[in-house]
């Protein structure tokens, strides 16, 4: 199989060793789902994400970043081109700022960087102490919980831009810094996620307000305590769901009879119904297909059409039933 994948020479000159072949995408998901990549390079720094972009946009080899996998669904066929895992992580407080910021690297983990804001004494990302997700990934589609969120929070970010081909035919990109307005957030959403394939994000300067290490803890605590009171452990890849306006997608899935209900191995959580475990074994056809049923009950029985906060990615050209992005 390898020996007839395209682009195999081009990638091989770039990335040497660096390079894998044919790798199988469940270890970096967080719901153990997905078929595997055509192509794999890891990048652990800025320099290395912005390298390797410009090549695949240069070549018109098609990509797809993957930091800490949450919030993604993975075809069973796997991902045809090139994944790229965003390992970059350097993380900057500014201090002498006022208010204080932090700049952090798209592969940061977003958690991670709650936490060590906390050690500082500084502010403001409390709500993003348990997300398993990365910065960049938080920037993309306007990550939250507890009434915050990054378009709350976000000062600038570097993104890499593909612009419209050149009259030769050549691909024009570069990297600009965005304000906050420039994103157009919405709720689980942003012009990156509508508009997938043009941007990258590079680093991200978030706002942070001075209080004490005591007090930003305790905050954290007490969404930590709730959290763990309604959310259920186990591999799965966060809120399925966006919910809409003047409910909650859980609250519709529960009143449909579906808590419990399972499909193969991908089963709706008896704790909270807007999130579903993988027992194990589960299956990117699995996960569709039970999406698909709470979809389809909860519009029978109250009139909503859920709309998917996680996003399908890969090859779904064989699949039946209706696929996308979220």
């Amino acid at each position: 199989m390898t020996n007839t994948l395209p682009y195999l020479q081009t990638l091989r000159d770039t990335f040497a060793e660096r390079l894998q072949v044919d790798v199988p995408l469940k270890r970096y998901t967080a719901a153990r789902i997905g078929g595997n990549a055509d192509y794999m390079v890891s990048v652990g720094s800025s320099g290395e994400l912005i390298n390797a972009v410009e090549l695949l946009w240069k070549s018109s080899i098609p990509f797809i970043i993957l930091g800490s996998g949450s919030n993604v669904l993975v075809s069973d066929a796997g991902v045809r081109g090139m994944v790229i895992i965003n390992r970059t992580g350097k993380v900057r407080f500014n201090t002498e700022k006022q208010p204080p910021t932090v700049v952090a690297e798209s592969g940061a983990n977003l958690g991670a960087l709650a936490r060590r804001a906390a050690n500082h004494g500084l502010a403001g990302l409390e709500w993003a102490a348990g997300i398993p997700g990365t910065v960049g990934g938080a920037v993309y589609g306007n990550a939250g919980a507890h009434g915050g969120d990054i378009a709350g929070c976000l000062v600038v970010a570097i993104i890499l831009h593909l612009k419209s081909t050149n009259g030769a035919g050549e691909h024009e990109f570069s990297p600009e810094e965005w304000s906050v307005d420039r994103f157009d957030y919405a709720y689980r959403s942003s012009i990156l996620k509508r508009q997938p394939g043009r941007y990258v994000v590079q680093t991200a300067e978030l706002k942070l307000q001075e209080s004490t290490v005591e007090a930003v803890r305790a905050n954290m605590d007490e969404y930590k305590t709730m959290r763990q009171m309604s959310q259920p452990a186990g591999a799965s890849m966060g809120s399925i769901f966006k919910n809409p306006p003047g409910d909650f997608a859980g609250r519709l899935i529960d009143a449909a009879g579906l808590k419990g209900a399972a499909i193969g191995k991908v089963e709706v959580s008896r704790k909270h119904a807007n999130f579903f475990i993988n027992h194990d074994s589960a299956t990117a056809s699995d996960y569709t297909a039970l999406i698909q049923l709470a979809q389809r009950q909860v519009f029978q029985k109250f009139g909503v059409m859920l709309e998917l906060e996680i996003e399908q990615l890969g090859d779904w050209s064989g699949m039946k039933g209706e696929h996308g992005s979220a």
